[in-house]
């Protein structure tokens, strides 16, 4: 009991400066930025037109500050409104000067270690005497490096231009870029009638100003488009309350399957308090949302089992882990192969351990953005799942506590052992969340078709 309360206190503390220190970013950033744009209306020369100047800076302050904190009244868990034109441009200047700022800071950090180096380096060689032309260049006992101040100058304009340029490049050109992604996945126990069975997943619309209904509308036509066997969206319908649930659902209600189109909650649900509203429009609109759930499809004579549960939470609002998939292993089948609903990929090795042969799954969004350094791909996603895209495996009926060292990602698995694998595909989804931005990870519509390891 003390282990744990020990374990909870840290946890808590760990949470809280990590807050703490998002915050005063967010801060710092906002008065850098701030101070930089008052001292530009210090250089117009004309009085009048410099207090106008900072007078509409000061005004266009107090109206960011209060809408925001309306939003943030409106959303106890503080995610700007989704309901509003200008929440994009917040959330597409609040990211995007952070960054700006994080990176200004953190090239002026090399620069001042640059200078710490040479200096000490100078006072540790010998004297040399300058040449009688070089001794009004020297200030401080140090000669004045025009390129190398030229240099860090230009790398200051390009790291604090570079998150800038990127949010708006991924802001117009990748946000709204659907991709299809086909992708064949051979599955344990899969009968020869199942071979070929096709499976369109949608995750994460996360309708509202970031994601227009015209865009859901145009992402359901794609989808119809691949002819798939079975459709399922895998939650997040919505970001928060202000959110138009019923047009969303509304929208997937069009989707075309002969097995029907199924679903299952989100955490975003959860924050607009929407589970059971989803789980009833999905009724109305003939489809079905799985709640701990399951159902048996059948596909040419063939049966197999469906299982959908809501969003498995880390923890609870106690901070405690409650049981992952708890009440799931009597849904399990074993005279069929089963397939799981799951937003949270983080189910996974459970899924695995409780003998379920494949997992859909989305929320991390693959991260929204991705970038390539030095040959390794680097996502935001890393930090909260190992599951940040796409397809990995594990042993079938593992123990969950073997954690990552059991897992693979994508072709690796030697063939003999594919049909002794559970099997996981993580959707990158079609919206965003906190920035509608996209770079490198395009919006996802899957095709999956099933396939027998032999």
């Amino acid at each position: 009991m003390g282990a744990y309360l020990l374990l909870h206190s840290v946890i808590v503390v760990l949470g809280f400066l990590v807050a703490a220190s998002g915050l005063s970013l967010a801060f710092l950033s906002q008065r850098y930025w701030f101070a930089r744009a008052w001292k530009f209306g210090g250089r117009v020369h004309d009085p009048a037109s410099r207090k106008a100047l900072r007078g509409a800076l000061i005004a266009l302050v107090a109206v960011v500050a209060l809408l925001a904190l309306a939003a943030a009244t409106r959303n106890m868990r503080g995610v700007v409104s989704h309901g509003s034109w200008w929440s994009a441009f917040f959330g597409l200047w609040l990211t995007s000067s952070i960054f700006s700022y994080l990176f200004i800071k953190i090239t002026a950090g090399a620069e001042w270690v640059w200078r710490r180096l040479r200096k000490s380096s100078a006072e540790t060689s010998e004297p040399v005497t300058a040449a009688p032309g070089l001794e009004m260049a020297i200030a401080h006992g140090e000669p004045i490096d025009h390129s190398r101040r030229y240099f860090f100058q230009a790398a200051g304009v390009i790291a604090g231009a570079v998150p800038f340029v990127s949010a708006a490049y991924g802001f117009v050109a990748e946000r709204f870029h659907f991709t299809v992604r086909e992708v064949e996945i051979p599955i344990a126990n899969l009968p020869p009638a199942l071979d070929g069975l096709r499976i369109t997943q949608l995750s994460d619309i996360h309708i509202g100003s970031y994601m227009p209904t015209a865009q859901v509308r145009r992402a359901v036509g794609m989808a119809n488009e691949l002819n798939g066997h079975l459709t399922v969206v895998t939650g997040d319908f919505v970001s928060s309350k202000s959110d138009p649930l019923e047009e969303c659902i509304t929208e997937l209600s069009h989707l075309r399957a002969p097995l029907g189109v199924w679903g299952c909650n989100g955490n975003h649900e959860i924050y607009a308090q929407a589970e059971q509203k989803s789980a009833e429009l999905f009724q109305r609109f003939g489809m079905k949302l799985l709640r701990q759930e399951n159902a048996e499809l059948r596909w040419q004579e063939s049966a197999f089992n469906l299982i959908g549960v809501d969003y498995q939470r880390q923890r609870d609002t106690e901070g405690k882990h409650p049981p992952m998939l708890a009440g799931v292993e009597t849904l399990v089948r074993r005279d069929a192969p089963n397939i799981l609903l799951s937003h949270n990929p983080n189910s996974f090795r459970k899924a695995a351990e409780l003998g379920i042969e494949l997992s859909l799954a989305g929320h991390t969004h693959g991260g929204q953005v991705r970038v390539e350094i030095l040959d390794h791909r680097w996502s935001p996603a890393q930090f909260l799942t190992p599951y940040v895209a796409g397809l990995y495996r594990r042993p079938l009926l593992s123990s969950a506590n073997l954690g990552d060292a059991a897992d693979s990602s994508g072709p690796p698995v030697a063939a003999t052992d594919l049909h002794r694998s559970s099997a996981i595909y993580v959707n990158r989804g079609i919206g965003t969340i906190g920035a509608p931005v996209r770079l490198g990870v395009p919006p996802e519509i899957t095709l999956i078709t099933l396939r027998r390891a032999v």
